[in-house]
């Protein structure tokens, strides 16, 4: 998109605003998918809780993407968008078993990441296939709060644990059907990944009826200007040519497959603010946004990086600026940035906001929650409406005192 696209749509919508490129979105899906040219059955399941909407849901399914969903409710937006139950895999993680079985009913592949879980469900339904999650325990991941592989990860099962996972699936007579691993998000080293592969392939030789193999995702995008990135095409280059070999030695061809989130849809999100006030102190100038954490709580969660830029004065002069919102609490988007002058009234967009920014976005301090735009053949979509004071109320209930 450009600057000019991105004005539009501030315009004619107000701020703050999400917006998402549908061009990159389906960019990224064909990257990754001719990365993998060379496998006979790929299986790309987008990854829901990364950028949740229906319409972004239907445009992936249209490409041909599957989904990853984590929640009951998750399943039921991927139904409510056009994918068919066999399209989807529910990997939940310390959920019950009654949403475990509900999630069944409709249809939808199960993977299961606990022992416990395992054994209810098998003993119960043992002809309904299951996935089982593998923790091979290996660090990866650019934050700690984002690595789920490693040894004190409260996902998956662990490796060490597989003479229990036979012995369950023995005992019950239970139907695995695939090994799935998620070591972690922003991966760089892509040795790391093939090494906790061979570690899933040689769990997978003690399965003898599997359909699948899911790698997880993780891939890691730019985030600025020269930022590094997961080198998805020598990714595909080395992984192909080992799955493929572990296919014919397991003699069957399974389905390769992959849970991209942020891959997909990060680059192609922006979110649009408008600066309120240009406040100038002893030691900082702060530009001062309609937004603060609880649109967008990466920066404050994980201490993301998301470029800035003002699209309302792209050529200006540069000068530093400490970026803030307006909640009550020091929520800081960026500190001492370099960014084009800003004066107030300036459209400021936050690039890589497609991914877990509008999902985890809240009502803190009563605000509304932005709408979300899809640029889709040249043109603004709604496809969620801004916030209103009913929207805040309505599940509100007022007893009488």
């Amino acid at each position: 998109m450009t600057h000019q696209n991105l004005l539009t749509v501030a315009r004619e919508f107000d701020s703050p605003v999400y917006v998402y490129d549908s061009n990159k979105i389906e960019s990224q899906y064909k990257r990754l998918s001719n990365a993998f040219k060379g496998v006979k059955q790929l299986k790309i399941n987008y990854a829901v809780k990364a950028l949740s909407n229906i319409s972004v849901l239907k445009l992936l399914n249209t490409l041909g993407a599957g989904l990853d969903t984590v929640s009951i409710q998750e399943v039921r937006l991927g139904l409510e968008a056009g994918a068919s139950p066999d399209q989807i895999i529910y990997t939940p993680n310390g959920v019950s078993l009654e949403e475990i079985e509900t999630a069944a009913k409709l249809g939808v592949q199960i993977n299961i990441d606990n022992l416990s879980i395992l054994e209810q469900f098998g003993t119960k339904h043992p002809t309904i296939p299951v996935c089982i999650r593998i923790n091979p325990h290996v660090m990866a991941g650019g934050n700690t709060n984002i690595s789920v592989g490693h040894i004190d990860s409260k996902f998956g099962i662990s490796i060490h644990q597989l003479p229990h996972i036979r012995r369950i699936v023995e005992n019950t007579g239970m139907h695995i059907n695939g090994i799935h691993m998620h070591t972690g998000s922003d991966i760089l080293d892509i040795d790391v990944f093939l090494y906790a592969s061979e570690i899933l392939f040689d769990t997978a030789t003690h399965f003898k009826h599997l359909d699948f193999i899911d790698f997880g995702s993780g891939f890691k995008v730019p985030y600025k200007e020269g930022d590094i990135e997961t080198n998805i095409e020598e990714l595909g280059k080395k992984l192909t040519k080992r799955f493929n070999e572990f296919c014919k030695s397991y003699g069957k061809e399974l389905t390769l497959a992959f849970e991209p989130g942020k891959f997909l849809v990060s680059e192609a999100g922006f979110f649009l603010a408008k600066v309120n006030v240009v406040k100038q102190t002893t030691s900082t100038v702060f530009a001062q946004v309609d937004s603060g954490f609880n649109h967008l709580i990466r920066p404050m969660l994980y201490g993301s990086q998301h470029e800035i830029v003002n699209i309302s004065n792209p050529k200006g002069r540069e000068r530093f600026y400490s970026v803030v919102g307006y909640i009550c609490e020091t929520d800081t988007f960026a500190n001492n940035r370099r960014i084009t002058e800003i004066s107030e009234g300036d459209i400021l967009a936050f690039k890589n906001a497609g991914a877990y920014c509008f999902t985890m976005a809240s009502n803190y301090n009563s605000r509304y929650r932005p709408a979300e735009i899809l640029w889709h053949n040249d043109q603004a979509h709604v496809i969620r409406k801004r916030e209103t004071f009913e929207d805040l109320t309505r599940n509100q209930v007022l007893i009488e005192l």
